[in-house]
C-alpha cells in the first residue's frame, strides 16, 4: 500500500467543525460556565451524591467515602473530584455561603501554599443551607437525566429557593470564553430579589450596593462603575485589604486582604520591592496567621510615616487588586452574558417553573388520595353488602368485579376497597377517613389556584427569601469605602528633585549621579573594552526611555533608580528592565513634558519620525513593545528638541560610500510609533546604509553641498579623506545597533 492511499484531503474548516467543536462545547456546557442554579456540573454532582448519601442530617462521613461515590456521575478522576469539594467546603474559605461543613484541613483561599489534606484524613457533610438547595426535589420539581454510563439519574438543576448564582463567587474558563461571578451578601440579595418581585424597575444599588466576598477587605465603591456591572454583567472594581498601624510595635498589621490574591502574593511583592529600593522602610516581614484568622506582620524602620507606607504598598502590591466581572452562564444550554436584573429575572423564570412542578406533583398525590376516598364513601352505603360480597365471591379475581358492579366505582378505587384490612371495616374507620374529603378538597382547590397565579407563587418566593434571611443571612464582610475616604500615593510629592547626569555604557551599563556630586569626583570607572555612549542631564523627576534593538521601549521615572558614585560601574540595565534574552538598550532619553521627536534611520534608507508623545501613556506602563519599525535594521536613532540635520552614508558591495545631509525638516511625522517611515536615500541594487550621524561627528570637507532639499535623493559620493573619516567612526560605535 502507498502512503499516499492513507492521506485524505478535507478541508480544516470541517476537521474542526467535526473534531474540535463538540469538545469546545462539552467544555463549556458540561464543564466550565456555571447555570441559573449558580453550580457547574461538578459541583452539582458532589452535593446531589451527598444528599443521596442522607449527609443532609447526622454525622459527617470521610472525604473519600464521598468522592468515591460521586465518581458514579463524574468519571473526572478522584483527584479532580476533591479540589472541588475542598473549594465548597466551610473550612477552605472560599465560598461566603459554603455548602459543605468540613472538620479537618481544607486549606485555605487567602493562602497558596497551604495545601489541603488528603481525603482519607477529612470529613464532611453537608451544610444546613443545602435544604434550601434541595428544596422538594422528591417532587420531580426539576429534570434528572441519565448518568454518563445510563446506570441511575441525576438532576440536571437543583430547585434552589434563592438566586444562589449571585451568592457565591464563581470563576470559569471554557473554550473561547470565560466566567467570573462576584458574591453578593445573601442578606442583601434576598432583599434585593423580593424587592425586585414586588417592582421590576427597582433601583438596585440602593439595595444591594456592591459585592461581598469571603475574604472581606475594602471595595472602593464608584457608583457608575457598579452599575456598568449591573447593567452588562461587564466590568470591574478595585479592592484592597485592610492594614492597621500598631503604634506600640512600630509595625504594620495586615488582616484583610481582598479576594483575588494570597497572603504568599503579598509577601513576595513586598520583599521585592524592598531588594529593588523601591521600598526601604521596612525591616522584616512575615506571616503570622493562626487560628485566630489572616495576620500578615510589617516591622518598620524607625522614622517611618506609616500612612505613606501603608499608601506604597497598596500601590505597589496585591493588597490593592481589581476584580473583573464577566456574568457568563447557561440559559436553556445557551451562554449568555447578563446583568443583575436580567439574571434575577432569569432565576424568577426557574423558580417559579420548580414551584409549579412542585404544585403538580402535590396535585396529583391528592386527587388520587381523593380519588380513593370517593370509592370508600360509596362502599359506607352498604359496608354490609361490601363485606357479604367478598365473602361469597367464590374466586380471588372476581372479587374487584364484583365490588365494581355493585357500588359503580372504578378497578382502583375496588382495589383500594378491597385490601382495606377486616378489622377496619368499621363504620367508625370510614367515617374518620371520609372526614379527611373536606379538607382534602380545600387543600386541592388552594393548590389549583396557586398553579393558575403568578402573584400567589410570587408570594411563596418571597416567603422562602424572608425564610433564608431569617436562618442565613450575615452581615457584610467586605466594607464599602469612596474614593473620597482612601489616601492615594502621589510619590513625587515625596521626592526630592535635583540636577543630575546620566551616562549610558556600550556593555548597557548605568550610571545616575547628582551633579554636586559630580563636580567632586574623579574619573569614571566603567569595565575594560566598555566605552559611554551618552552623557544626558536632566532632572530626579524626569522620565527616562530606553530604546533597544528588539522594537521596545522601557520607561522609568530618574527617582527609581538609585544614585550612583563615579567610582562605581553603575546598575546593569537588563536586570533592572528585565530585559528579554539578547535584548540590549540602544539609546536613552531623558524627558518630562515628553516635547520633540525621535528620528530613526533603517539600512533600507527609510527614516521614521515619530513624536516623542507617541510614547506617553496615561498609565504607568513600564514595557511599549512596537516603538519603532521591524521593517529593516535600525542603524541610527536620534531624539531632538528642534529641527537638525543628518548624515546618511550609502555603501555599495565594493566599498564605494556616498552621503547626503537631510533635513529632519523633510521627514514627515507619523503619530504611530512602528512607522515604515519615508524613503530618504535612493538606494540601488547591494547598496545598504552604514551610518547615520550628526554632522559634527565627523570632519567632512564642504560639508554643505551634500545637502538635499527633496527626498529621495542618492548623494553625492565622499572623497577619500572623507571617507577615511567615516570609516573609523563607523567601527569606534561599532555598530552598537
Amino acid at each position: 500500500m502507498m502512503d499516499s492511499d492513507l492521506i485524505i484531503e478535507q478541508k480544516i474548516t470541517d476537521t474542526l467543525e467535526q473534531n474540535y467543536m463538540p469538545y469546545a462545547m462539552s467544555v463549556i456546557v458540561s464543564r466550565a460556565i456555571p447555570e441559573i442554579d449558580g453550580f457547574k456540573p461538578s459541583h452539582r454532582k458532589i452535593l446531589y451524591t451527598m444528599y443521596k448519601m442522607k449527609l443532609l442530617k447526622g454525622q459527617r462521613t470521610k472525604s473519600a467515602n464521598v468522592v468515591g461515590q460521586t465518581m458514579k456521575l463524574n468519571p473526572h478522576g478522584d483527584q479532580a473530584i476533591y479540589a472541588t469539594l475542598v473549594r465548597l467546603a466551610h473550612a477552605n474559605e472560599s465560598l461566603l455561603l459554603p455548602y459543605i461543613d468540613s472538620k479537618g484541613n481544607f486549606g485555605k483561599v487567602t493562602s497558596r501554599d497551604m495545601k489541603y489534606a488528603a481525603p482519607r484524613y477529612t470529613e464532611v457533610k453537608l451544610a444546613e443551607v443545602c435544604e434550601e438547595i434541595f428544596m422538594e426535589i422528591d417532587k420531580e420539581n426539576v429534570d434528572f437525566v441519565d448518568n454518563y454510563d445510563g446506570s441511575m439519574k441525576e438532576p440536571a438543576l437543583l430547585p434552589i429557593t434563592f438566586p444562589n448564582i449571585l451568592a457565591n463567587p464563581n470563576k470559569g474558563i471554557a473554550v473561547g470564553m470565560a466566567s467570573n461571578f462576584a458574591s453578593f451578601n445573601l442578606k442583601e440579595l434576598c432583599h434585593t430579589t423580593i424587592a425586585f418581585i414586588k417592582n421590576p424597575n427597582v433601583d438596585l444599588l440602593s439595595l444591594m450596593p456592591a459585592p461581598d466576598f469571603p475574604t472581606g477587605g475594602e471595595l472602593i465603591y464608584v457608583p457608575e462603575e457598579m452599575q456598568k456591572i449591573y447593567d452588562t454583567g461587564q466590568g470591574s472594581f478595585r479592592m484592597r485589604g485592610k492594614a492597621e498601624y500598631i503604634k506600640q510595635d512600630n509595625m504594620i498589621e495586615i488582616s484583610e486582604i481582598p479576594y483575588t490574591t494570597t497572603i504568599e502574593q503579598i509577601i513576595d511583592k513586598i520583599i521585592e520591592l524592598v531588594k529593588t529600593n523601591k521600598i526601604r522602610e521596612i525591616s522584616d516581614v512575615r506571616d503570622e496567621t493562626d487560628l485566630k484568622g489572616l495576620k500578615i506582620a510589617i516591622d518598620l524602620k524607625r522614622g517611618t510615616d506609616p500612612d505613606k507606607l501603608i499608601a506604597k504598598l497598596f500601590k505597589y502590591t496585591p493588597l490593592e487588586d481589581s476584580f473583573s466581572c464577566n456574568f457568563n452562564m447557561l440559559i436553556n444550554g445557551r451562554p449568555k452574558i447578563l446583568g443583575v436584573k436580567s439574571i434575577l429575572n432569569e432565576w424568577l423564570i426557574f423558580r417559579r417553573e420548580c414551584i409549579r412542578r412542585s404544585v403538580r406533583y402535590d396535585i396529583k398525590k391528592l386527587t388520587d388520595k381523593l380519588h380513593l376516598l370517593y370509592g370508600l364513601k360509596e362502599v359506607l352505603l352498604d359496608i354490609d353488602l361490601a363485606i357479604k360480597i367478598i365473602r361469597e365471591t367464590e374466586r380471588d379475581k372476581e372479587v374487584i368485579g364484583n365490588l365494581m358492579n355493585a357500588f359503580s366505582i372504578d378497578e382502583v378505587q375496588a382495589e383500594y376497597v378491597a385490601d382495606i384490612r377486616l378489622r377496619y371495616l368499621n363504620k367508625e374507620y370510614i367515617l374518620n377517613r371520609l372526614s379527611e374529603l373536606t379538607e382534602l378538597e380545600k387543600q386541592l382547590e388552594k393548590l389549583n389556584a396557586l398553579l393558575g397565579s403568578e402573584s400567589k407563587i410570587n408570594k411563596v418566593i418571597i416567603k422562602d427569601l424572608e425564610r433564608v434571611v431569617k436562618k442565613y443571612g450575615q452581615d457584610r464582610k467586605t466594607q464599602l469605602v469612596t474614593t473620597n475616604e482612601i489616601v492615594t500615593l502621589n510619590e513625587e510629592n515625596h521626592v526630592e528633585d535635583y540636577n543630575l547626569k546620566v551616562f549610558f555604557t556600550a556593555h548597557n551599563y548605568f550610571k545616575k549621579i547628582s551633579l554636586v556630586s559630580l563636580r567632586s569626583s574623579g574619573d569614571h570607572k566603567i569595565k575594560e573594552e566598555d566605552e559611554i555612549l551618552q552623557e544626558i542631564e536632566g532632572n530626579n523627576k524626569d522620565e527616562i526611555l530606553f530604546f533597544t534593538n528588539q522594537n521596545n521601549v522601557y520607561k522609568l521615572k530618574l527617582y527609581e533608580i538609585e544614585d550612583q558614585k563615579v567610582s562605581s560601574l553603575g546598575v546593569y540595565l537588563p536586570n533592572i528592565l528585565d530585559l528579554e534574552t539578547d535584548e540590549e538598550v540602544v539609546y536613552c532619553v531623558i524627558t518630562r513634558e515628553f516635547e520633540g521627536f525621535m528620528i530613526f534611520g533603517f539600512e533600507n534608507g527609510k527614516m521614521a519620525r515619530v513624536p516623542l508623545s507617541a510614547y506617553k501613556t496615561k498609565t504607568n506602563r513600564k514595557k511599549l513593545v512596537k516603538a519603532y519599525s521591524d521593517e529593516s535594521n535600525l542603524v541610527g536613532i536620534f531624539y531632538f528638541n528642534e529641527e537638525s540635520s543628518l548624515l546618511a552614508i550609502r555603501e555599495d558591495p565594493k566599498g564605494e560610500m556616498r552621503a547626503l545631509l537631510c533635513s529632519t525638516e523633510l521627514v514627515t511625522e507619523k503619530v504611530t510609533k512602528n512607522t515604515k517611515g519615508i524613503q530618504i536615500v535612493r538606494m540601488k541594487k547591494g547598496t545598504r546604509i552604514s551610518a547615520y550621524m550628526m554632522p559634527t561627528d565627523v570632519d567632512i570637507k564642504d560639508i554643505e553641498k551634500y545637502k538635499i532639499e527633496s527626498v529621495p535623493k542618492s548623494g553625492d559620493e565622499l572623497d577619500l579623506v572623507s571617507k577615511l573619516a567615516v570609516n573609523q567612526w563607523i567601527e569606534k560605535k561599532n555598530n552598537k545597533l
